[in-house]
């Protein structure tokens, strides 16, 4: 690792999902020099499908930017930092012994290395989390830091939600701390936790877990269960209530915990589109009560 110059003005850009792609656009408006933009390969959504440039790519295109999939490029075009953002892969020794690169992370350092930093503090019931610039070393999320800015989760807030909004937090910090200039930075301080990728496995409703649990994870994106033995999920719940449904139990739209009761508001059946729960009930000619999962 390397430190970066006092004064940046050419840089290259690392990422791929739409998260990347605002502090993308944010660098460009305030004026940087982005000779090359690196992003992953194209990929095809199915098999028939042809291939598909990353949210990433696609913004670069638009904005006339030179994009290319191999990192190595990087130390190509005489850039004096590397950004990177949601890149998705490891950057190798070669490469960081060249070009100082800074990462902007979605969590408050070191709580939350890894992939899932968002996902993993709404998991955990966390009441805070923020944004960091720092300094990219070999190891994951290891680097000192040089600006953390933090924000409250608020209670009903969704991992998309929050995201949307660390994105923003981070584009301001990023297009700040290059303007300012980066100084110093300091190290990490804290236990270390990791957010590993959410496994879809870790999605599948236990309704016999308490309602706040259930709840976080229908925040997170993607929670599912069974109806009749066919695959449901589930996009959003009301706040936990007191009830006496039991676990999996379903009288309307609402369901019953491992303590309590959560009214279902959006759904998803099985290859069937999204749809509130009023829509999917009229259409599901359900019992007067069924039951959610196995």
């Amino acid at each position: 690792m390397i430190a970066p110059p006092a004064e940046v003005r050419r840089l290259v850009y690392l990422g791929s999902p739409y998260a990347a792609v605002p502090p993308l656009r944010a660098l460009c408006e305030a004026g940087f020099e982005i000779p090359l933009v690196v992003s992953r390969a194209d990929t095809r959504r199915s098999r028939r499908g042809s291939a598909e440039p990353s949210a990433v790519k696609a913004a670069a295109m638009e904005l006339g930017l030179a994009v290319t999939d191999s990192v190595d490029d990087v130390l190509t075009v005489g850039a004096d930092l590397g950004v990177v953002v949601a890149y998705g892969r490891l950057i190798r020794p070669h490469v960081l012994d060249q070009l100082a690169l800074v990462n902007v992370h979605f969590s408050l350092l070191p709580r939350w290395r890894g992939a899932a930093p968002v996902e993993r503090a709404l998991l955990a019931g966390d009441e805070r989390t923020g944004v960091c610039l720092m300094a990219l070393e070999e190891a994951l999320d290891t680097g000192p830091i040089y600006r953390m800015r933090a924000t409250t989760i608020q209670p009903r807030e969704t991992a998309a939600g929050l995201r949307e909004r660390l994105v923003e937090i981070g584009s301001e910090l990023l297009v700040e701390g290059l303007t300012e200039g980066l100084g110093r930075p300091t190290a990490q301080e804290g236990e270390a936790t990791y957010a590993d990728k959410i496994d879809p496995a870790e999605l599948e409703i236990d309704w016999l877990a308490p309602a706040r649990l259930i709840d976080r994870l229908v925040r997170v994106g993607g929670a599912w269960t069974t109806l009749d033995g066919r695959r449901l999920k589930i996009w959003a719940t009301s706040a936990p209530e007191s009830g006496d449904l039991g676990p999996g139990e379903l009288v309307g739209g609402r369901v019953g915990t491992g303590d309590g009761v959560l009214e279902l508001l959006e759904v998803q059946p099985e290859g069937r589109p999204r749809r509130d729960m009023k829509a999917f009930l009229a259409g599901a000619r359900l019992g007067p009560s069924s039951r959610l999962g196995p």
